[in-house]
């Protein structure tokens, strides 16, 4: 919010919980208790591995672009809006930071070629507004949003 109030984001009822168990690390493999994901992780080249596996830059990028992909489509709908054949695509990066650890940051690209500009740009404030993701991460990683 601009006025300097902190946003309870937390949820008041959970409806779903995902459990998942890395083995080895970055260097290991990932799997759900579902049976769903079961995934060998490497780290990327960049980061001096191998990168013959996912690593978790990629898992987070795909959690959060399908993730705000459906708050957009669900803000879209209740406006009035069908948002097929949108798009979100997330890159995320990760690198050092000032605490002598890592840190992230996303950026968002979406493409919402069936509305107009001015349209995409409140569907798309409005969706990171409900987006579990956006709300985890508010002023915790940097954020930015590209409407192609």
């Amino acid at each position: 919010m601009t006025d300097g109030t902190a946003v309870d984001s937390r949820p008041t009822k959970i409806m779903y919980v995902a459990e998942a168990t890395a083995h080895g690390g970055r260097d290991g493999y990932v799997t759900s208790q579902d049976g769903q994901i079961e995934l060998k992780v490497a780290m990327p080249p960049a980061l001096g591995g191998d990168g013959n596996g996912t690593n978790p830059e990629q898992l987070f990028a795909a959690g959060y672009s399908a993730c705000f992909h459906n708050a957009l489509v669900l803000v879209g709908r209740r406006a009035g809006y069908d948002l097929s054949g949108s798009t979100v695509a997330a890159k995320v990066g990760i690198g050092p930071n000032k605490q002598r650890g890592y840190g992230l940051a996303v950026a968002l690209s979406v493409s919402l070629p069936v509305v107009e500009r001015e349209v995409a740009t409140k569907l798309v404030a409005a969706a990171h507004e409900v987006c579990p993701y956006s709300n985890a991460t508010r002023d915790n990683i940097e954020v930015t949003i590209l409407l192609g």
